[in-house]
This record gives C-alpha cells, structure tokens and sequence, in this order.
C-alpha cells in the first residue's frame, strides 16, 4: 500500500489546482443532490400537512419549488462541470506520470534498457499506467468527495433540523461504510491482481503466437498454443466473476445499510418530534437526506475493487518514480592494462593496440562473455582500466567501451542520422568513418549522407547493415572495442580490407572480437578457444 499512496500522492500533485477543482465540484454534485432530496421531501411533507389542515392555499409554494428547480439544474450543470474537470485533472495526472516513468527509465543502466526491448516489459508498462489511470477517477476523489460531503451534511442537518438526526445519519454511515468497503478491499485483492496478471499473459500471449505463427504451423502446434490461450481467457474470466460477484455483494450491503441508516433516521425524527423539538415537515428531512447520501458510496466499489490491481502496478512503477541515491566509486584508470578477463580456464589482458580474437563452436560464451564485458551481464572476473565495469558511471563506461553485437538495430532515416546514434560529427569525419568499413562508395551510390533508408535499415543489404553499424561504432573512438563476428557474411577480400580500416581508424584501441573464422587474420595478436568447459 506504500507504493500506491506514492503514487496517488505524485498524480494528486501533478496539477493541485486541476484535482481541486474536479474535487470541489464532486462535492458540489452529491451536496447538491442531499439538498434537492431533502428539500423535496420537506415540500411534499408540508405541502400535504397544509392540505389536511385546510391552509393550503396560504402554503407558499412557490419559493420551494424554485429551490427544488435551482438544486435540480445546478446539479446538473455541476455533473457536467465535474466529469469535465475530473478527467482533465486525470489526464493531467497521468502525463506527469508517464513524464516521471519516461525519466526513470532513462536513468537505467545499458543492461536495463536492454531488459525493456522485450514485449513483455512493454506490455506491463502500459497495463500498469492503464491500472493507475483507476486511482484519481474511482478512488482518491470519490473517497474524499464521500467524507467532506458527509461532513457537510451533518453539520447542515444538526442546525436546521437538530444534532440526534445527525449523529445518527453520521454514525451510521462513515463507520459501517468503512467496514464495507475494508471488507470489500480484502476480498477483492487476490482476483484482481489475478486477472490483471493473467490478462497480461494471455496479450503476450497473442503476440507471441501471431509472431511465430509460421513457426507453429510447420510444427504444428497452432492448436495446442490456442488452447493453452483460451485456458488463460478461461482463467481471467473465472476471476473477473469472482471480483464481480464480491463486487456485488459490496453492493448489496451498501443497500442494506442504506435502509437501516434511513429507518433511524426516521426514527430519530419521530423521536424529536414527539418531544415537540422539531414539526413533521422538518422531520422527514433526515430520511431522504439518508437516501440521498447512497449516492456518495456507491461509485466507491468499483474503485475498492480494483485495489489488488492498483497496488500491484504501483508496486512496479513506484520504485521508478524515486531518483536513486547511487553513489559510483569513480574509479581511475591503472596500469597500461586497459582489459582484463580473469575467469575460471580463461584469462586475457588487453593493452592499448591489442586485439585478440576469440574462438571456438557455438554455444560456448563468446558473445555472452562480450556482452558481460560490456556491462550488459555479469562482470565478475572483469576488470577495465582496474575497476569492474558496475563500477563506472554510465556515461564514463560508454565512452571507455563500444561494442558491436551480432544483431545491430539501424533506425528508419538517414544515413546521416544512423551514423550520428553514435557522436554528432562533420561531414569528413562521417566519410572517414565509412571509408575504413569499405562503405563509402555504396553510400555515395546512394546519394550520399542524406539518403534514405527505411525501417531497421531497410534498403541495404545484410553486410551493408553490418558495416554501417560498425562505422557508428568508429566513431565514438573508444578505448575497447567489443566486436562479435564483425566480418560474417563479407567476402574475404571485404573482410581484410574492413579489419585492416579499423586498426587504422583506431590504432590505439583495444579490440576483443568473437570470431568463427577469420581468426588467422594479422589484425589479431593471438587466439583464444574457448571450450564448452569455459
């Protein structure tokens, strides 16, 4: 529950005047509506005591009929107001949390922006920020509405009609109404953090299968998928019953508490006028006030529902809304060591102009050992310029180390733009870089910088791409260079001219390259196998 107060706390302060204001107006709408049903049942109940006692044509009836006219529209005109304002208010609420969540993730590590590229990590994202969309609308301003309106009331019933209808109204309904609700909170977190959970599993669900379609139907195993997708639907419907039938019966008890606080309010109001305090008109007052305040609880069930839902995603964005307190050590560079491995079987130390290639069958490390390296893993056993790479602040690491993964992601734009992910830079030092990936004839074929190219990279070829790619990582100069097979799918005279460029544009780094051929090349000082055992 710690986690959702910070968050209707961050969504309350968004906009406080926006959240006044749709809450004024809540207040304004059920007040209004406890007036309009109170002053009704005065009027018909004086009304028709003027009539028995033959006074009626003396009765003024028109000055409460205005009333009742006034409260009427006004409670209409200020319902409009209100939905209007509350979702504006909402709204507002939930871009600042979007803005909030944006930068928290902006804060993460490269091997925590690599853990969101999945569409299970998007997925979630979003149903949580659909989940809070809940806390404003369904529960922190019909709570607070509730309260300040039964606040007011009691305060209105005890001058004009008298302190036992309102104690009695009061003491019937915040007390009980909150052991509803407690109740209803209770019984309905385990259904709904369930099926929020399985309506997620069952959207993941589908995209995987539609990714893979083809996949599944070569081996056929469609149907079996299907199935286990309409067992998940299956599932989270059996919970949205569960959560609906306990929703209900909320529902009901409200109901009946209703009709008992209503019935002593009757009884209370006899009561006073029996004693000769207050007239019959007056004394029917607190009856319809009772039945009008239902109206405040409610809109409260469905938001007290749907508490295990909200908590639940609280509990995933809240820790993302808090900047960090990370300290790093700030490590300085030792030694002319700028790489070193030291792990069980394998050890490797790299200077500046070293390269060493890494070798052996698939499956046995290479490119995790590369992505280790990189700070996207483990870094136990690794040591850059003597320090672990978790050791570095972020931009100092990415500035020290580049890497160059087997699947590189080139963006939808221009050559110019592609290259530039890595350091803005002129036009000579762009054509150098293409230069020493032997790329700059093709780019130049192309219409140069500022051509086009399409989604992922769309309109170059698969050596192309690569090549490209490894141009952007040139350009950031770093002082290691992580390459996993840069050389795959390059005829071998392409090969040797495109390792021999990158020695050239960078004489001074450090290059640890996962090869499955081309190790012999000069380019590397020596090879290591690597082994199933490693």
């Amino acid at each position: 529950m710690r986690s959702l107060f910070r968050i209707a706390l961050l969504l309350v302060n968004a906009d406080r005047r926006a959240m006044a204001r749709g809450a004024a107006l809540s207040v304004v709408v059920l007040v209004m509506g406890a007036a309009l049903l109170g002053l009704s049942g005065w009027f018909v109940t004086a009304t028709g005591l003027a009539g028995i006692a033959g006074i009626g044509i003396a009765f003024d009836v028109f000055r409460p009929s205005a009333g009742v006219r006034f409260l009427a529209l006004g409670r209409t005109a200020a319902r409009y107001g209100e939905r209007l304002l509350t979702h504006d208010a909402t709204l507002r609420a939930l871009a600042a949390l979007r803005v909030v969540l944006l930068r928290g993730h902006a804060r993460e590590t490269a091997a925590g922006f690599a853990r969101l590229r999945s569409e299970a990590a998007l997925t979630r994202i979003l149903s949580d920020v659909d989940a809070l969309d809940g806390v404003i609308l369904r529960l922190i301003l019909p709570v607070v509405s509730a309260i300040v309106t039964h606040l007011m009331v009691f305060a209105a019933l005890a001058w004009f009609v008298g302190w036992q209808v309102a104690w009695v109204i009061l003491a019937g309904y915040l007390p009980l109404a909150a052991v509803i609700f407690v109740r209803l909170a209770r019984r309905g977190v385990a259904p709904s953090k369930s099926a929020e959970e399985t309506g997620q599993q069952l959207r993941r669900g589908v995209i995987d299968m539609m990714r893979d379609r083809t996949a599944l139907i070569l081996a056929a195993r469609l149907p079996e998928r299907e199935r286990a997708m309409r067992e998940l639907d299956a599932h989270g419907r059996a919970q949205a019953r569960v959560l609906d039938r306990v929703e209900r019966d909320a529902g009901a008890m409200i109901t009946v508490l209703v009709a008992l606080v209503a019935m002593a309010a009757f009884v209370a109001g006899a009561w006073m006028l029996d004693a000769g305090d207050i007239g019959p008109a007056k004394a029917a007052i607190g009856v319809f006030v009772a039945l009008a305040l239902a109206e405040a609880l409610m809109p409260l069930r469905r938001g007290v529902s749907e508490i295990g839902r909200m908590t639940g995603a609280a509990e995933r964005v809240a820790p993302r809304t808090v900047k960090p307190n990370v300290r790093h050590s700030d490590p300085r560079e030792s030694g002319a060591v700028l790489l070193e491995i030291d792990r069980p079987n394998l050890s490797i130390k790299l200077g500046p102009g070293e390269a060493v290639a890494l070798t052996g069958p698939s499956g046995v490390g290479k490119s995790s050992l590369l992505m280790d390296t990189a700070g996207l893993g483990k870094d136990s056993g690794i040591r850059i310029a003597g320090a672990a790479p978790g050791a570095w602040p972020e931009d100092r690491l990415r500035g020290m180390v580049a890497a160059l993964p087997q699947r590189s992601a080139l963006v939808a734009g221009t050559i110019r733009e592609n290259l530039e992910l890595g350091r803005a830079a002129d036009d000579a030092v762009l054509w150098r870089a293409l230069d020493a990936v032997m790329l700059s004839d093709d780019v130049r074929a192309r219409g140069g910088l500022d051509a086009r190219l399409g989604e992922s990279g769309a309109g170059l070829s698969g050596g192309q791409s690569r090549r490209l790619s490894l141009a952007r990582v040139i350009l950031r100069e770093p002082r290691i260079l992580l390459l996993d097979e840069p050389t795959e799918g390059l005829d071998a005279e392409t090969a040797d001219a495109v390792l021999r460029g990158v020695r050239a544009a960078l004489p001074q780094t450090a290059v640890l390259a996962a090869m499955h051929r081309g190790s012999e090349h000069d380019f590397f000082d020596r090879q290591i196998k690597m082994t199933a055992a490693w």
